[in-house]
């Protein structure tokens, strides 16, 4: 046999899936650039459901988690959606698999192995849709655990952040005006998106002071709207968005040590720190609130028990349970104003008040006697004007 028509020869396909890895243990950075038709190899114990809903959007091809995604500790929300949408799910494959995994090379993923090639970088379990509803029944019993921890922590966190909670001690002063203010605070959770785009005709009429969390900021830039206010770690936030001349106040340990604060002195902007054990979102709440807000909107932040439970992290869960106390009425969830605001200017007779204008005109015209092109100029006209004022609404 000749030596080119070996060299020529066609290998045989390897089974599995293929596809560009994309890998990082900060989950919040690897969904910022992840790609359809990726692997996504993170490592998130308890998968949550915000970061499942990312990865949906961001139609990768499979997941494969180095920690377990349903630890038995609660019922957590993440796996389900990702087995649901037909997304392959492979965990518990260890936490070498992320040093193995070269980022942006091409993988395979074959009966719960991850290869380069022929070369087996780590293997972990296959989640069918079977296996995610028994994990998730007997991680119900779990529950009593976690409440009890939630109760310890939260004792702890009161006893370390009182100050800050009851008198705001501790709270930054920033140059946007938030006294009597209606306030929109938009984080990284559950639908944010749409939940955002409902609020539209709400921020258009009342022009309320509006907060990015975290991802939530770049959020705010893709509906077009301008953050006044940016509270994050600012590696996960956009340059655009950082540089938009919004106020910039960074979470920082009790220490002072504020991670990702040299960015944003990098890029010449100014920024204040904001030292607490509380998670971001809380912290918007509790600036918002100690400033003054007459009413804050929450956007993509935890409303109900499942999500609560779902974002398994106690001590956050202890700072979300006394904010959420502190700021009492003073916080109500963008869901509901959505549903059930109304714009104080009804479509009808707004629309009346057009049709009589542009029947004035028109009589007016053929009184005159003008032509038929000044009355086919009104008529575009009119239509212009009507789809002007149904994106109003």
């Amino acid at each position: 046999m000749k030596l080119s028509g070996l060299l020529h020869r066609s290998r045989p396909e390897l089974p599995g899936l293929t596809g560009p890895a994309r890998a990082d243990r900060r989950t919040e950075a690897l969904l910022r650039r992840l790609r359809p038709g990726d692997i996504a190899v993170l490592d998130q114990i308890d998968l949550d459901r915000a970061t499942a809903d990312a990865l949906v959007k961001a139609e990768v091809a499979a997941v494969v988690n180095a920690a377990p995604s349903i630890s038995g500790r609660f019922p957590n929300l993440g796996p389900q959606i990702l087995v649901t949408a037909g997304i392959p799910l492979v965990d518990d494959a260890g936490s070498e698999l992320l040093r193995a995994v070269r980022d942006g090379a091409k993988v395979r993923l074959h009966d719960g192995v991850l290869y380069s090639g022929e070369q087996p970088l780590g293997e972990g379990r296959v989640q069918t849709e079977d296996s995610v509803s028994d994990a998730l029944a007997e991680a119900k019993s779990g529950l009593t655990h976690q409440l009890e921890a939630f109760a310890a922590n939260t004792i702890e966190f009161m006893r370390r952040e009182r100050s800050l909670l009851l008198d705001g001690y501790g709270v930054p002063d920033v140059d946007v005006e938030l006294a009597g203010r209606q306030v929109v605070v938009v984080a990284p959770g559950y639908d944010h998106v749409a939940v955002l785009k409902r609020l539209r005709p709400f921020i258009r009429e009342y022009r309320p002071v509006l907060i990015g969390v975290g991802a939530g900021a770049d959020a705010l830039m893709a509906a077009r709207y301008k953050p006044h206010l940016i509270l994050s770690d600012p590696s996960e936030v956009s340059t655009e968005a950082l540089t938009s001349g919004a106020d910039v106040v960074v979470p920082a340990f009790a220490d002072g040590h504020a991670p990702g604060l040299h960015r944003v002195q990098d890029l010449g902007a100014s920024a204040v720190t904001f030292p607490s054990m509380a998670n971001p979102e809380d912290l918007a709440l509790l600036l918002a609130h100690h400033h003054g807000a007459q009413m804050i909107v929450t956007v993509g932040l935890s409303a109900s028990m499942s999500e609560f439970l779902d974002r398994g992290r106690s001590g956050s869960n202890a700072s979300t349970f006394l904010t959420r106390l502190q700021t009492g009425g003073d916080v109500v969830d963008g869901t509901v104003i959505a549903s059930m605001y109304r714009s104080r200017m009804s479509f009808g007779p707004l629309l009346l008040l057009v049709l009589a204008a542009i029947v004035a005109v028109v009589v007016a015209l053929l009184v005159s006697g003008a032509g038929d092109a000044v009355l086919a100029w009104v008529v575009q006209s009119f239509q212009q004007v009507l789809d002007v004022v149904k994106g109003w609404f």
